[in-house]
């Protein structure tokens, strides 16, 4: 995976990231999801490399960046901290400005980033989510069978930690398994690459501290916004016709209050569209960036 790419460290807000780094043309920063790492970009960063400088990032508590501890507000896991990261990562590379595509998690990195800093994000775009605000207030019956895990990471005094990590390998196959669309099989290095990643478990607790700021500090800081600010810089939102966002509400309707320039179409694929479908994913990209 990832022929040509170099991989680096950076400190960049007091934690170390890993990335990884191809092509010369304009920057454009790639934000992985759970339970993965920027590995999952692995079938669509060769492509966008040929027309951009491509940073592929492992988000703090994922792959091969620190994992820092939790704290009790879980401000070190909140998006304003993890977009903090990523803004200093790309002002140690030079650049003060970049295009940013995140999914899943990376995408609520990247959403507060172009919040909480819009002169540095020129365009945005989001695979298969809706804001953490509209996630929370449809949290339904059914959207809580559908979402189950945001319910389940976020349950406080290690519980989740120590039931994952009885089995870490067959957790993270079965999460894998019941987001995707059927007979998708991820490619075995990549599958290799998450199982290795995820089994530490500092990455257990970290991605658990991930989902609790998600239940708390990163819904208030929505909440505080909804209405009050939205996102400058263009918009693109993404999303599998068989994923999670879908199941949740009307994708565009929902990015529609915080964004001033959208777009967006679905993929015909479950949750993982840069790898269930890396060819309409990368024409999408390339057209919008």
């Amino acid at each position: 995976m990832f022929a040509g790419f170099s991989q680096h460290r950076v400190n960049a807000n007091g934690v170390e990231i890993n990335f990884r780094r191809d092509g010369d043309g304009p920057p454009l920063l790639l934000l992985h999801g759970y339970p993965q790492t920027h590995a999952m970009w692995h079938a669509v960063a060769p492509a966008l490399a040929r027309r951009f400088t491509v940073i592929a990032a492992d988000l703090r508590g994922y792959g091969d960046s620190a994992k820092p501890a939790g704290d009790a507000a879980h401000l070190a896991y909140s998006k304003r901290t993890m977009a903090l990261d990523m803004i200093a990562l790309m002002a140690a590379l030079g650049w003060q400005r970049f295009a940013v595509a995140g999914h899943d998690r990376g995408g609520r990195v990247a959403y507060r980033m172009a919040l909480d800093h819009p002169a540095a994000v020129e365009k945005l775009a989001v695979l298969d989510i809706v804001t953490t605000h509209a996630m929370w207030l449809s949290m339904n019956k059914e959207a809580a069978f559908g979402a189950y895990h945001w319910l389940f990471l976020a349950q406080r005094d290690g519980l989740p930690e120590r039931l994952i990590g009885h089995d870490p390998e067959w957790y993270l196959r079965e999460t894998l398994r019941r987001w995707t669309a059927p007979v998708f099989a991820f490619a075995p290095e990549a599958m290799a690459e998450y199982i290795r990643c995820f089994k530490d478990p500092a990455a257990i607790h970290g991605a658990c501290e991930d989902y609790r700021a998600g239940a708390t500090i990163d819904f208030e800081l929505d909440t505080a916004d909804f209405g009050k600010r939205r996102i400058g810089c263009p918009v693109l939102a993404l999303w599998g016709e068989a994923g999670i966002a879908r199941r949740m509400s009307d994708v565009l309707a929902a990015w529609r209050p915080w964004a001033e320039d959208l777009r967006g179409e679905a993929v015909a694929c479950g949750h993982f569209l840069a790898e269930e479908a890396p060819d309409p994913t990368i024409k999408a990209l390339e057209a919008f960036f």
